[in-house]
């Protein structure tokens, strides 16, 4: 299985460094073909809102920077792992670049899921979503914005299997690490 993990951190960060080594390390002992990007360190911009993706050039943002790429690795990958600091329960300045470049992945058109509106897939293939917030410590109302935020990205994402972890500094590894591999069990079932 292929599997795309995207770290959004903002700066050199030792903590999301480490969780980083925890995931490849679970991932490789799970024999999943892995592909790492360092957010931060490639030319993405934002999503300009214009919808030439939907209208102009049906699949492909008009942006011709790393982004497609992205955007493509995304499509061809069975799961993807988001990786960022939590600021404000929402995801870093450079995920959230990543999650709104996802737009030429899906189509202009509408279908109820769940008694919901949302777009249709362009691609049959929809990877799984593994998101890992880090926050410094415990905070309810970040958690539960964070958790919600990753829930309603999953659904107009498509994933199948969609789950947000929250690592903590200082947290017990070993916790993190059992929580990770019950989700991964699931994505290869």
């Amino acid at each position: 299985m292929k599997a795309l993990l995207l770290n959004g951190s903002l700066k050199k960060d030792l903590d999301i460094d480490k969780i980083q080594s925890l995931i490849i390390e679970e991932l490789e002992r799970n024999r999943f073909d892995i592909e790492s990007i360092l957010l931060r360190q490639v030319n993405l911009a934002a999503c300009q809102g214009c919808f030439d993706c939907w209208v102009k050039s049906p699949g492909e943002c008009r942006t011709d920077d790393y982004g497609r790429e992205v955007a493509k690795k995304m499509v061809q990958s069975n799961l993807i792992i988001h990786l960022t600091p939590i600021t404000f329960g929402g995801y870093s300045s450079e995920l959230k670049k990543v999650i709104d470049r996802f737009i030429p992945t899906i189509l202009p058109f509408f279908t109820k899921r769940d008694g919901e509106t949302h777009h249709t897939y362009r691609y049959p293939n929809r990877a799984s979503i593994i998101v890992v917030g880090f926050l410094e410590q415990t905070d309810d109302d970040q958690e539960l914005t964070f958790k919600e935020l990753v829930y309603r990205n999953s659904l107009n994402m498509g994933a199948p299997i969609h789950e947000a972890l929250i690592y903590f500094k200082n947290q017990n590894k070993s916790d993190f690490i059992d929580n990770f591999n019950t989700i991964l069990q699931i994505v290869e079932a």
